[in-house]
């Protein structure tokens, strides 16, 4: 195999390593990509391995779509293996034995948006205060509970019976019921169903476990604890697993993500073998070397310094603005000055923090004229006229969907208001029968005003029609049905207004993609198409092809690279953000976070901070980040970083975090004090109180919130002592900058 020469010396041995375990640490731009579609082209074309008993899995339709495009490639034609996410894989092992579990082979899949709308009703049916117990929550805690493999029950068990965890165990079992009797589950239940239908079954499991001789995958750093059992019980039987990852990039444990599993690897699988890719082919040398002075300071991680062959390239770049308004200003005007006629906009990238920094660059960006995309905002299958149609056609799949049931029984307006729909919720309740099943009662249906009546004998015999021969129709055509037999399309014309020919454009472009998606599969069935577009990611939705400068997180631009890179709001208290101070583990992940935003920048790297910043209501003076201090300062351009020396008015180094001294979430304020001005007392409620604000205690002194309970409130004074005190009791007052 002729194209292994392409490879360095460790992508090839990692590359014709195929039996046993493998670990392959991949670092930033190290081409793992590459590594994995030519271990798997080897593993077919030269060790005879049929196609069949491959499974590489990711964690997102791109990658997996990028590693099947280039192994095709390398091998010529279709392969037929399973190279997919691993949602899409635990989809298919249960779309084959989801009736073990009690489901429909015919189930749908929630995406976030069904189930906030299916929470918010939970909520209130339980009469409970929307803003103290949003639907956000609960889904936050379920889905952690899913994660660790805990029903309602067992959640009970394990927190405790008292009034908190009792609401949520009975928003959590309502909701389950709610899936069930929808034949309906959400992206948690995907993995934790797969696996359960491993455990129940020996014979499935064995089925898999035969049929799947290799398994790689891929961004192992990212697996939760059921994606690592449900690979793990696959690669028991024959133990050829080749996992590819980095601990440097583990910036999703805030969901779920346990850098265990690649720190283990080798006490989960003995004899495993170990290789190492640290020649980088996307960064400068100077930003590689900048990324790694930063990571370095990381004690959770294995051993390894990427390099390159490029050469040295520019210096970072480093700019201390007034406030968040010039720092943009500063932004916007060097992607000005930078945009030639060989560059295009979409070579640059901002990446921020937190979502609420885009707001100030987007309108330096206008008033520019510079064209932009926020990713992360609204995404185009979540716009109000796409989810309708898509709500329709989880219809065609599943009638018994009450929760698309809900969102088109009056889109278009058909007559049926919120009194008619609780009665027929009501009815349906009382009888066991899904809301669909309910309207096909005749004498249900002439109850109701006459064009109510109308409407619903029209939409449900669309429905019925389409889902009964749903196998005999193409997607796109089951698509344009819809939208002309049930009115919808006719409704909107008739708007005859701006708002109405947009949406007309989305759905139109809606049209597209199923006709995109028919292209690549002539037999497309319409539960294939269901499933693909549930299962999107949000870095699926980047087109590189849009030229405009990209503004986003830097979690959503993991996986992603750009020529010019600016990270913005490197302060104290923002990056890393207070919380992280709270525990080493805490400032460990977002120094990963860090490093993840630093290597994706290939030619030119920018770091901003801002000297006063408001955000969130609240103007203040900032310390440079941490993560800056750390920075080898010879390969920084620019403005100076302040760093005092240890004195009665100055505050201590964090360069030592990793050492003798553990970090006081105070110390910044030692040297903000010494730049701010008169502060003036105010008399604030204690529960108003949030995480980062400036509190006065008569005998205490100053200090600083970090943690706000249901009852305690937390605050690190300047003296150096850490208080938990009682929220309305405590004599706590607000200092607040004029």
């Amino acid at each position: 195999m002729k194209e292994l020469y392409d490879l360095n010396p460790q992508q090839r041995e990692a590359a014709l390593y195929t039996e046993g375990p493998l670990l392959i640490l991949a670092g930033a731009g190290s081409g793992k990509t590459s590594t994995m579609t030519h271990r798997i082209a080897y593993l077919i074309t030269e060790k005879g391995v049929s196609p069949y008993n491959i499974l590489a899995v990711t964690f997102t339709n791109k990658a997996a779509g990028e590693m099947r495009d280039r192994v095709e490639a390398l091998i010529g034609g279709g392969v037929g293996m399973w190279i997919l996410t691993f949602h899409a894989a635990c989809l298919r092992v249960l779309r084959k034995h989801a009736g073990l579990l009690g489901y429909e082979k015919d189930f749908v899949v929630y995406d976030p948006t069904d189930q906030k709308a299916a929470m918010k009703n939970i909520v209130k049916e339980m009469n409970l205060d929307d803003k103290r117990y949003t639907p956000a929550y609960f889904l936050s805690v379920i889905s952690d509970c899913k994660e660790k493999a805990l029903d309602p029950k067992q959640y009970l068990e394990t927190y405790g019976e008292d009034h908190k965890t009792k609401i949520i165990y009975q928003a959590y079992t309502a909701y389950e019921k709610l899936l069930k009797k929808n034949n309906a589950m959400d992206f948690d239940d995907l993995l934790l169903n797969a696996v359960k239908v491993f455990e129940k079954d020996e014979a499935a499991l064995l089925e898999y476990q035969e049929r799947f001789r290799y398994i790689m995958v891929d961004e192992y750093q990212d697996t939760n604890q059921i994606q690592y059992t449900f690979v793990k019980m696959l690669a028991e039987r024959h133990s050829n697993i080749c996992v590819v990852g980095d601990d440097d990039q583990c910036i999703y444990q805030w969901r779920g993500a346990d850098i265990r599993n690649i720190l283990e690897f080798e006490n989960d699988f003995k004899d495993a073998k170990v290789v190492k890719l640290e020649q980088n082919y996307r960064s400068t040398a100077n930003i590689l070397s900048a990324a790694h002075s930063v990571i370095a300071n990381n004690r959770s991680r294995k051993a390894k310094k990427l390099w390159t062959s490029k050469e040295k390239g520019n210096k970072l770049a480093y700019y201390r603005a007034d406030n968040e308004r010039d720092e943009a200003r500063y932004v916007a005007q060097e992607i000005d000055r930078l945009k030639t006629t060989d560059r295009r906009y979409s070579d640059f990238a901002i990446l921020y923090r937190t979502n609420a920094q885009s707001r100030t660059f987007e309108e330096a960006l206008s008033a520019r004229e510079i064209p932009y995309r926020v990713l992360g905002g609204l995404r185009y299958y979540d716009r109000k006229e796409v989810k309708d149609i898509i709500s329709y056609m989880r219809l065609v799949q599943n009638p018994a969907d009450d929760l698309a049931l809900m969102r088109i029984i009056n889109e278009p307006k058909r007559g049926i208001g919120a009194k008619t729909v609780e009665k027929l919720q009501t009815l349906a309740e009382v009888r066991d029968i899904s809301l669909f099943e309910a309207l096909l009662d005749d004498a249900v249906v002439s109850s109701l005003p006459a064009k109510a009546s109308k409407g619903i004998r029209q939409m449900t015999g669309v429905i019925q029609s389409y889902s009964r021969e749903q196998e005999n129709f193409k997607v796109s055509d089951i698509y344009e049905g819809i939208l002309d037999k049930t009115g919808y399309r006719k409704a909107l014309e008739e708007q005859n207004t701006l708002e109405a020919e947009g949406r007309l454009e989305n759905l139109m472009e809606f049209k597209s993609v199923i006709y995109d998606y028919e292209k690549g599969d002539m037999d497309l069935a319409l539960p294939d198409f269901m499933e693909r577009i549930a299962l999107l990611a949000e870095v699926d939705n980047h087109d590189e092809n849009e030229n405009a400068v990209v503004l986003m997180t830097m979690h959503s631009a993991k996986g992603l690279e750009f020529p010019f890179v600016f990270l913005p709001g490197m302060e104290d208290g923002l990056f890393p953000g207070w919380r992280a101070f709270e525990r080493e583990e805490g400032l460990e992940e977002e120094r990963r976070l860090c490093y993840v935003g630093m290597t994706r920048a290939k030619e030119r790297l920018w770091l901003t901070s801002a000297n006063v910043r408001t955000l969130f209501g609240k103007t203040e003076l900032t310390r440079e980040s941490q993560f800056l201090r750390e920075l080898d300062k010879h390969l920084v351009d620019g403005d100076a970083i302040i760093e005092k020396k240890r004195s009665s008015r100055s505050a201590p180094s964090l360069d030592g975090y990793a050492g003798e001294k553990p970090f006081n979430p105070f110390d910044s304020l030692k040297y903000v004090k010494e730049q701010a001005n008169d502060l003036l007392e105010r008399n604030i409620p204690m529960e108003d109180f949030e995480p980062g604000d400036h509190v006065k205690h008569p005998k205490f002194g100053i200090g600083m919130v970090v943690k706000v309970g249901e009852q305690i409130i937390e605050v690190a004074f300047r003296d150096g002592s850490y208080k938990k005190l009682a929220i309305g009791i405590a004599p706590l007052t607000r200092y607040i900058k004029e």
